[in-house]
């Protein structure tokens, strides 16, 4: 219902919705030129901008920010706490000729920035349904989330960067500019694609790898600094880096030989683990 007043560009007026089976109905922020399907679920604290089109599945939760000329749509779960700027495409249909209308879903957490023009697909029967995002990602200008990928946390995926169907991105991976990722491939927490690389190929945690078809670089370095990795635990992931891939054993016996050397350490546990699970194959 709106309230009296002014009416200007910028103004918000209010609309009545239920949440969670509330008790009493509250007040959500909705531009007067939004247009919010009456079947939508919204916070009270959620903030619509001006020409925005909310669906009639789409679920947003407390906090979260869609500013103008926003499309959310579909079977879409906004988490809290997110900031979709203007002109995103969150939910629309699959860029699959597969697809076929089913109800699949898009479930995105809480504390993620969807910056301009960025486009994310929710799934398909061809992988699980359901296409996650998880929390405080950062998807930068023009990217693309296509359908069925997994992302986890703390990823920053760069301007223009493209996920094919049924990526996974673990967590607090970078994933450079103008980057292309295949179908299917995984992408190892704390690693990193350089600008401009083409990744067919999985990429191992903790690893730098650019170029077409990107190569291992090494490790991301800078990347563990910042995530706090002491020097004993860079050491030991530098020695098993140069014993998986420098040493000429073939790739079970340097898994075997870096368990054997590195038993405490986590960190080349996770990294030998992914190795052998890998179905795609590991960027070399």
């Amino acid at each position: 219902m709106q309230n009296e007043g002014e009416r200007g560009d910028f103004d918000f007026y209010t609309l009545q919705f239920s949440f969670c089976n509330a008790p009493k109905a509250k007040m959500t922020k909705i531009h007067e030129t939004a247009l919010v399907a009456p079947r939508a679920v919204l916070d009270p604290d959620v903030e619509v901008g001006a020409y925005s089109i909310i669906g009639p599945k789409v679920k947003v939760g407390k906090g979260t920010r869609i500013k103008s000329h926003v499309v959310v749509e579909g079977n879409t779960t906004l988490g809290e706490g997110n900031i979709v700027f203007q002109f995103a495409s969150v939910g629309s249909v699959p860029q699959d000729l597969k697809y076929k209308g089913e109800d699949s879903q898009l479930i995105i957490g809480h504390h993620n920035t969807i910056r301009e023009f960025v486009s994310v697909n929710p799934g398909t029967t061809g992988g699980g349904m359901v296409t996650r995002v998880g929390d405080h990602n950062l998807l930068m200008m023009y990217c693309h989330i296509a359908h069925d990928c997994i992302l986890g946390n703390h990823n920053i995926i760069a301007n223009g960067a493209t996920l094919g169907g049924h990526v996974v991105i673990e967590d607090y991976v970078i994933v450079g500019g103008l980057v292309g990722i295949h179908q299917f491939v995984t992408i190892g927490t704390s690693a990193i694609l350089g600008a401009g690389s083409m990744a067919s190929k999985d990429v191992p945690p903790y690893c730098n790898a650019t170029g077409d078809r990107a190569r291992l670089r090494g490790l991301n370095l800078e990347g563990l600094r910042r995530r706090g990795f002491s020097r004993d635990q860079i050491d030991m992931l530098r020695k098993a880096y140069r014993l998986i891939f420098q040493s000429g054993l073939r790739t079970k016996e340097s898994l075997k030989k870096v368990r054997r050397e590195f038993p405490k350490s986590p960190e080349v546990e996770q990294l030998a683990g992914f190795i052998e699970r890998s179905q795609r194959g590991i960027c070399r």
